[in-house]
């Protein structure tokens, strides 16, 4: 349910680089979450930092939308960025885990696939 990559990229590049990858890939960044700022806030503690992504390709998002509104609960489509072991890790919703339970066309599905294998392409573009 959960794709995960792991980088020796310095998390604080993969972080400052994000917007760019997104865009050459035909995403935009929506928003940034900083999760363990934003629960200090809250007076929590989060042992570790953890940002996490909003990326949207509007054109995706219409179809998305379009063919199957429920789909709705997916987007925007997200990355996690954090560390473990030493490593960058990168993660996010696999959605290719989803689609056989979607009650979608074929050419839907392959369409989503090929989404989803851009969306991959940002994650992977920092190995």
């Amino acid at each position: 349910m959960i794709y995960k990559i792991t980088t020796d990229t310095p998390i604080q590049t993969v972080k400052d680089e994000m917007m760019a990858h997104a865009k050459e890939a035909g995403f935009g960044v929506l928003g940034t979450y900083e999760f363990q700022k934003i629960l200090q806030s809250k007076g929590m503690d989060l042992n570790q930092e953890i940002t996490g992504y909003e990326l949207c390709s509007p054109k995706a998002a219409q179809d998305v939308m379009n063919e199957l509104p429920e789909m709705s609960v997916f987007l925007p489509c997200r990355i996690s960025v954090y560390e473990e072991n030493g490593k960058t890790v990168l993660s996010t919703v696999n959605i290719n885990d989803v689609m056989p339970t979607i009650d979608a066309s074929q050419d839907f599905k392959e369409h989503m696939n090929s989404v989803y294998t851009k969306f991959v392409s940002i994650m992977k573009s920092w190995n």
